[in-house]
Formats: C-alpha cells, sequence, structure tokens
C-alpha cells in the first residue's frame, strides 16, 4: 500500500486547513489509520486516528476539538479537517495504515506511512 498526503501549506493562526491521504488500492479500507506529524528538531507526534469504518476515534488532547479525522473509504480517501490552527501545530504531517481495524497512538501499530506534507502556521 502507498499512501500520498496532501493539503498542505501556509496559513495564518485561527485559520484552517484540510489535509488529504490517498491509498494506491482499495485494502486500506479494512485498516484503522491515523495521522502524526513532526515538528522540526522533535519526535514524530500522533495526532489522530479512526478505525477502519470511521465508528472509532482518537485525538491527541493537543489537538481535540480543533481538528476532525475522517474517512471515505469509497474513495481509499482519509482527511484531517484542521480548525483554529496555532503556530504549534507547525510541522510534517504523515498519515500511515494500521496493521488491524482499530489503532491508537502507538506508531508500532501503524506499517504503511506516507511521504508527508508541510503545514505552517504564522502568528
Amino acid at each position: 500500500v502507498q499512501l500520498q498526503a496532501s493539503g498542505g501549506g501556509l496559513v495564518q493562526a485561527g485559520g484552517s486547513l484540510r489535509l488529504s491521504c490517498v491509498a494506491s488500492r482499495p485494502t486500506f479500507s479494512n485498516n484503522a489509520m491515523g495521522w502524526f506529524r513532526q515538528a522540526p528538531g522533535k519526535e514524530r507526534d500522533f495526532v489522530a486516528s479512526i478505525s477502519w469504518r470511521g465508528g472509532t476515534t482518537y485525538y491527541a488532547d493537543s489537538v481535540k476539538g480543533r481538528f476532525t479525522v475522517s474517512r471515505d473509504n469509497a474513495k481509499n480517501m482519509l482527511y484531517l479537517q484542521m480548525n483554529s490552527l496555532i503556530p504549534e501545530d507547525t510541522a510534517v504531517y504523515y498519515c500511515a495504515a494500521s496493521r488491524g481495524p482499530y489503532s491508537g497512538p502507538s506508531q508500532l501499530q501503524y506499517n504503511y506511512w506516507g511521504q508527508g506534507t508541510q503545514v505552517t502556521v504564522s502568528s
């Protein structure tokens, strides 16, 4: 499975962005998906995850209430709607596919990773 993330860019604080991630084949619909991010000089951190049918979601505390993860299995697409962005959200964002139908924040649960898309939030 290949994953391709897109939708990053430069936005002012308080603004919104929607990230997208497309999978190369439809089998990803059987797997949970996640978003992670890595800021300069920092470790890659969990942002959000969604179960294989979209019924269960998890969020990092830092993005709860501002970000929403969703998926469209018919289109092999994963999304991350980011609202009320703050400069601390600046990072490269990665989408990932889990080994199973449910997943959480552990990166060990994910075995396929996209190439990342840059999000920069200016103050």
